[in-house]
Parts: C-alpha cells; sequence; structure tokens
C-alpha cells in the first residue's frame, strides 16, 4: 500500500491550492479516505474525509466551507481543494487509507485509518 501526496507549497492567505493523494496496491474503492495535518509542536488534526462510495463526507469546523474532498476512483486519488486559506492552515498534510468496517462512512478518527502518506507541506503567509 502506497500512498503520495502533492500539490502543497506556499501561497498568501487568501489563495487556493489542491493536494492531491495518489494510492496505489490496493483497490482504491473499498477504502474511506481522509486528509490530517500537523503543524509544528501540534498534533495532528482531522482537515476530511469521504467514504468509499463518496457518498458521505465529513470536515473538522476549521475547514468547513472553505475545503472540499473528492475522490476519483477511476484515478485511484483523492483530492483536497483548499479556499481561502488562512495562515493557520500551515501543516503538514497527510492523507490516510480506512479500509475497516467503518469504511463506509466519512471517519474524523485517527484511529480508524490504516495507512498513511508521508505528507505534504503547506505554507500560508499573511
Amino acid at each position: 500500500v502506497q500512498l503520495v501526496e502533492s500539490g502543497g507549497g506556499l501561497v498568501q492567505a487568501g489563495g487556493s491550492l489542491r493536494l492531491s493523494c495518489a494510492a496505489s496496491g490496493f483497490i482504491f474503492s473499498v477504502a474511506a479516505m481522509g486528509w490530517f495535518r500537523q503543524s509544528p509542536g501540534k498534533e495532528r488534526d482531522f482537515v476530511a474525509a469521504i467514504s468509499r462510495s463518496a457518498g458521505t463526507t465529513y470536515y473538522a469546523d476549521a475547514v468547513k466551507g472553505r475545503f472540499t474532498i473528492s475522490r476519483d476512483n477511476a484515478k485511484n486519488t483523492v483530492y483536497l481543494q483548499m479556499n481561502s486559506l488562512k495562515p493557520e492552515d500551515t501543516a503538514d498534510h497527510y492523507c490516510a487509507a480506512n479500509f475497516g468496517a467503518r469504511a463506509d462512512y466519512a471517519s474524523g478518527l485517527q484511529t480508524d485509518y490504516d495507512y498513511w502518506g508521508q505528507g505534504t507541506q503547506v505554507t500560508v503567509s499573511s
């Protein structure tokens, strides 16, 4: 199982970025997917999740209305569109795959996720 994030970078406040997470080594459509982030000196936090059918999404309050999670099962890729970025969005962003019984749901629990990518850095300047 491999998850490879891309699309991070430096952007000014108010700008946008789209993160991608390319999955390989498993049947992508059976896994729910999530995005999490970790700022220096802080714990890793939930950002957004999408069920394996893409029928359900779930967002952290901090990003609701600004971020959109989506997936393309034909391309084995999950995306995170981030708009109206704020300096407090600065963090390493990680995607994760959930194969368990809760894969029909968009879970925000880190313990539900089985595999993690290496992360992509997002820096938002003020």
